[in-house]
């Protein structure tokens, strides 16, 4: 029993001077559980939404106001027209619009029914469903105690209308989510054990002492895979097309550009893994635990960024794929064009060039 003891002290001892097994220990079992904890949440809070107000009565100045008072809704302003409205929506800047008949309260004390149009963004079905049932639910409760005031029966009927995609379809939210993770996590797999694989094989000595410079070196290690991640985004959209019967419906041009440019910083991510590791299998671990959860949770594919506290909304900012993926929403769903996109793509620009930056500088021609 000594002995064991003594062996079992030694495990610990060697265990708690690894700090690479104590970060994979404690850090990542903490990290998950506040990512999951604050990002896994079904409720949506602070929807941002438009009120177009033609009828400017009491009753629908009644309703406006309980609307703003919900935590679900932020009532960004109050537009005049349909044009103003359609601009909102291509903008991507709302969610929904609440628009009010020019004779909503004669129609209600008349004939004791009025109607109300609400038009949601379908892109993402989820959340266009249920931001539609809370504000469907603040509608009829404020019909009950408009009714009961007045003593008899009054119908206010919310009139719902789903933008880009009618049906409620999942496959135009899947689709692009599955864009952004598949290709980030293919790019940055391959390009990850590309550099640290020469190391352990013995031929990056060669590498170095031959004529090619450096920089030549690591741009023959991206080519074959930017070629190959653009052949997965076409096999992607032809079957989309043929089995989701999901087309893009803005510029196929535009879409591949963008993605061209998502792939070279994916790259360019794991390129900067690859430099930095010392093993395969170190540099696949970290290209695969370090992307995919930030992928599926800070991009907006899975959960509303907008639910979650402001320090993970200022992490998602930093993840390529949360821009990917607003960019072939708007560009393969919405049918929008360049711009609509063209602050995503900017900053996609701006971190492909820091990433690649700091690839080449940390590439070193002296092997240690």
């Amino acid at each position: 029993m000594k002995q064991l003891l003594v062996f079992i002290r030694k495990e610990f001892l060697q265990v708690f001077r690894d700090r690479k097994t104590l970060l994979m220990l404690f850090g990542l079992p903490i990290a998950q559980i506040v990512l999951f904890g604050f990002a896994l949440s079904t409720e949506i809070k602070d929807s941002k939404i438009v009120v177009v107000d033609y009828a400017k009565d009491e009753t629908s100045t009644q309703i406006i106001t309980k609307i703003a008072g919900s935590r679900y809704f932020d009532v960004q302003q109050s537009l005049q027209s349909t044009a103003q409205l359609e601009a909102a929506f291509k903008k991507g800047i709302i969610k929904m619009a609440v628009v009010f008949p020019a004779n909503f309260s004669k129609d209600l004390l008349h004939t004791n029914h009025a109607t109300i149009q609400i038009i949601a963004d379908a892109s993402d079905p989820n959340t266009a469903t249920t931001i539609t049932n809370y504000i469907t639910n603040i509608i009829n409760t404020y019909n009950v105690q408009l009714a009961n005031a007045a003593g008899q029966p009054l119908q206010i009927v919310p009139e719902v209308q789903m933008l880009y995609n009618p049906e409620l379809k999942g496959a135009p939210n899947f689709v692009p989510g599955v864009m952004a993770l598949v290709l980030m996590l293919v790019c940055t797999m391959m390009t990850s054990v590309t550099i640290v694989k020469e190391k352990e094989l013995g031929t990056m000595e060669i590498l170095l002492v031959s004529p090619f410079k450096p920089i030549y070196i690591i741009f023959s290690k991206l080519v074959p895979n930017l070629i190959i991640s653009i052949v997965n985004l076409f096999i992607i959209l032809i079957l989309s097309s043929v089995f989701l019967d999901l087309q893009v419906k803005g510029s196929l041009l535009l879409l591949v550009f963008a993605t061209t440019l998502f792939i070279v910083t994916s790259l360019s991510v794991g390129l900067l893994l690859s430099i930095g590791a010392k093993t395969q299998q170190a540099a696949m671990t970290s290209s695969l635990m370090g992307m995919m959860l930030p992928t599926m949770l800070l991009t907006g594919f899975l959960f509303p960024i907008e639910n979650m506290p402001w320090l993970l909304q200022v992490l998602a900012n930093l993840v390529p794929s949360r821009w990917f993926f607003i960019i072939v929403k708007r560009v393969m769903l919405e049918g929008l064009g360049f711009a609509a996109v063209w602050k995503e793509i900017l900053i996609l620009v701006a971190m492909c060039a820091f990433l690649l930056t700091i690839s080449l500088r940390s590439f070193k021609i002296r092997l240690q």
